[in-house]
C-alpha cells in the first residue's frame, strides 16, 4: 500500500491495538518482555503484573518494565540504564514466540472498519499503542491487519514511556511525511482522533488537545471512559462515528 499524502484537512486517526483491534493477543507479549527482564536484570520469576497490583491496560511497555522493575527492587537509576537494553531483548523475542497466526484475536468488524476506511480520501491511518513498535508491527502482522498501518507513522511505546506524549510524536511524524512538512508543522490538532479502549487511551489524547473516540471492546464501559469525543460499543458502531467527524 502506498504513503499517503497528509493534507492539513485530512483526518489522521490513531488506532490503540490491545482491546481495540485484536483481542486475547497478550500472552506472548507479556512472556517475552518477561524474559527481557530476566535476560536483562537477572529477574529469575517475574510476577504477573496484576498479581502486583499493575493495571497493564493502556500503560506503555517500558512503563509496564519499570513497574514490575520496580516492584522486585531494581533500582530507577539500573531501570533507566538498561532500559534500551530490555527493549531490545522483549522485541526479539516476541519476533521469535509470536504465534504465527493471531487472525482469531481479530475483533469482530475490525478489517471491515480498516478496509472502508483506507479506500476513502481524506482519512489516514496509524498506531498510537504503548507496545514496542516491533512487537506491534509483528503482532498485527500475524493478525492479519498489520498492512493497513505504513511504516514510520503512528507512536508506539518504544518512542516514549509516557503515553500522554505519543499523540504529539504521532501528529509530528505526520506532518513530516505529507504537505505539513514544508513548514515543519505537526498534522493539526483539530484534525487527529484517538481511537482506544482505555481510560489512558482518552487521558493521552486529552493532554495533547485532541479528541478520541473510546470503544468498549476492551474491559472498560462507556461511563469509564468519560472525556472522549464519543465511546462505540464495537467496531461497526465506531463508523458512523467516524463518519461524523470526516
Amino acid at each position: 500500500m502506498g504513503a499517503a499524502v497528509v493534507t492539513p484537512g485530512e483526518l489522521l486517526l490513531l488506532f490503540d491495538i490491545d482491546g481495540t483491534l485484536v483481542s486475547g493477543a497478550t500472552a506472548a507479549h507479556a512472556a517475552a518482555l518477561h524474559t527481557a527482564l530476566h535476560e536483562v536484570h537477572g529477574l529469575a520469576d517475574v510476577e504477573p503484573a496484576r498479581t502486583l497490583g499493575i493495571d497493564p491496560a493502556g500503560r506503555t511497555d517500558p512503563e509496564i518494565a519499570r513497574l514490575l522493575l520496580l516492584a522486585h527492587g531494581v533500582s530507577a537509576e539500573r531501570i533507566d540504564a538498561r532500559a534500551d537494553d530490555v527493549r531490545i531483548a522483549c522485541c526479539e523475542e516476541y519476533a521469535r514466540t509470536c504465534p504465527p497466526d493471531l487472525s482469531d484475536t481479530v475483533l469482530p468488524g475490525i478489517p471491515q472498519l480498516l478496509a472502508s476506511l483506507a479506500e476513502r480520501d481524506g482519512v489516514r491511518l496509524a498506531l498510537l499503542t504503548g507496545n514496542y513498535e516491533a512487537v506491534a508491527r509483528v503482532k498485527l502482522r500475524s493478525a492479519g491487519v498489520g498492512g493497513w498501518f505504513e511504516a514510520g507513522q503512528g507512536a508506539f511505546g518504544s518512542d516514549s514511556e509516557d503515553r500522554a506524549e505519543l499523540p504529539e510524536i504521532a501528529r509530528e511524524r505526520a506532518g513530516r511525511s505529507g504537505r505539513p512538512a514544508r513548514t515543519g508543522a505537526p498534522h493539526p490538532r483539530d484534525r487527529t482522533i484517538v481511537i482506544g479502549d482505555t481510560p489512558r487511551d482518552v487521558a493521552c489524547a486529552l493532554a495533547d488537545g485532541i479528541r478520541c473516540l473510546g470503544v468498549e471492546t476492551g474491559r472498560f464501559s462507556a461511563a469509564e471512559l468519560h472525556g472522549a469525543t464519543a465511546v462505540a460499543r464495537d467496531a461497526r458502531s465506531l463508523a458512523p462515528l467516524i463518519d461524523a467527524l470526516i
